[in-house]
């Protein structure tokens, strides 16, 4: 159980930390409490032993729902009643909501659901949760999760998975999702159809685009003016890849460890990133190699450019297939390690690039991230045919990034 002196372990709890835990019913041991109970223990040594914890009976009762299972024989409710409130909760939450117009519906489900996230959290206050603000910047874990889904069951009536705030990752995503799942508009996922229903000729459709290019190009008719003009697409090195340009130059090509050249074909904004829009903490951030940067943002416009709203593609049967060959953020970011720590491995894998992508736009689909040199895009493209020919997703989202 919780101890009251604080110590290297429990010492980085803060006062919203001991709040929920108390609001849980979990009471801290003295010292000399816990001390007691290792010495009880002790006589036990050879055999396994049960530990016991503080518990606040009182506190458990007031909502006996959202008590954790291994405590519930401590305030026990019969199924019967806690399946008829449950009913009574969820057609009263309804009924409230069809009174409303859409637009109030909507504030009003996410207004609860911050209030919910804001006293999971310990925090008096729903200002603290933004809407789009992802639940693991927020400081949610396992454990939060579970006991936000508790509570959203008691308020509602509802019988919402343990895993809603890994599927829906924000609030307003997850407010979104209960609207539709009180009002019974939620669609359920698309079962992928069998091969047998698709034939080799059928055609394939490009319906969207983007892209960023050398030359400041950053769309299709950038990259149409570029080519036409017969544009130059070369220049300097920029200032922000962290190259001694100075100290790697030497016009001997044969010079080993230097380079002949001062200049290349550059993405001059790779370093630019809109992350609270993606609903990304700074810190990430920094930690994401910038080739998932750009594949996020190019995925969003190439979705938009197809006039489909990105949020409308949520719990879809997408694939996300994307070519990608150079790791050398790794490298970099590893100096960093310390201040990045917790975001490193994500923000550096290859494989994460692809499901970064379905994990933004909440895609059910395949996230496959391929890497066979040069012809990593084409093969993503390829792979991406044969995911929707084969019924394994409706629709693709394929490219490729390097940097």
């Amino acid at each position: 159980g919780l101890w009251a002196q604080a110590s290297e372990m429990t010492g980085q709890l803060g006062a919203d930390d001991l709040r929920r835990m108390a609001r849980g019913g979990l009471l801290p041991l003295s010292s000399a409490q816990g001390l007691e109970l290792f010495d009880a223990a002790g006589v036990l040594a050879s055999e396994a032993a049960l530990v016991p914890v503080r518990v606040d009976t009182a506190t458990l009762r007031l909502r006996p729902e959202t008590t954790p299972l291994m405590l519930r024989g401590l305030v026990r409710v019969s199924n019967r009643r806690q399946a008829d409130a449950g009913t009574h909760r969820s057609q009263s939450f309804a009924r409230t909501l069809l009174r409303l117009e859409p637009a109030e519906q909507e504030a009003r489900v996410l207004e609860l659901v911050r209030i919910e996230v804001a006293s999971t959290l310990g925090h008096t206050s729903s200002d603290a949760i933004k809407p789009r603000q992802a639940f693991t910047d927020l400081g949610f874990d396992s454990l939060t999760a579970v006991d936000l889904r508790n509570r959203l069951n008691a308020v509602m009536g509802l019988r919402l998975p343990a895993t809603l705030v890994f599927d829906y990752p924000t609030p307003a995503a997850l407010a979104g999702f209960i609207r539709a799942e009180v009002l019974g508009t939620h669609s359920e996922p698309t079962a992928a159809v069998g091969t047998t229903g698709t034939t080799a000729d059928d055609p394939i459709v490009i319906i969207g685009m983007s892209c960023r290019y050398p030359g400041g190009v950053s769309g299709p008719k950038d990259l149409w003016r570029l080519l036409s003009t017969a544009g130059d697409a070369v220049t300097g090195i920029p200032s922000d890849r962290g190259w001694d340009v100075d100290g790697l130059f030497d016009p001997d090509p044969d010079r080993p460890g230097t380079s002949y050249t001062r200049e290349g074909g550059f993405l001059h904004d790779a370093t630019h990133f809109d992350a609270e829009f993606f609903g990304i903490s700074p810190r990430e951030a920094v930690a994401m190699d910038p080739q998932q940067r750009l594949l996020l943002e190019a995925s969003w416009e190439a979705v938009e450019s197809a006039d489909i709203d990105p949020a409308s593609l949520r719990g879809s049967d997408t694939g996300v297939f994307a070519g990608l060959m150079y790791h050398d953020f790794a490298a970099y970011a590893a100096a960093s390690a310390e201040s990045l720590e917790g975001h490193l491995t994500t923000g550096t894998a290859g494989s994460v690039a692809s499901g970064r992508v379905s994990y933004a736009l909440g895609l059910e689909g395949p996230a496959v991230t391929v890497d066979t040199a040069c012809s990593s895009s084409l093969v993503a493209l390829h792979w991406a045919i044969q995911a929707l020919r084969s019924g394994e997703c409706s629709m693709a989202l394929a490219g490729g990034v390097t940097v």
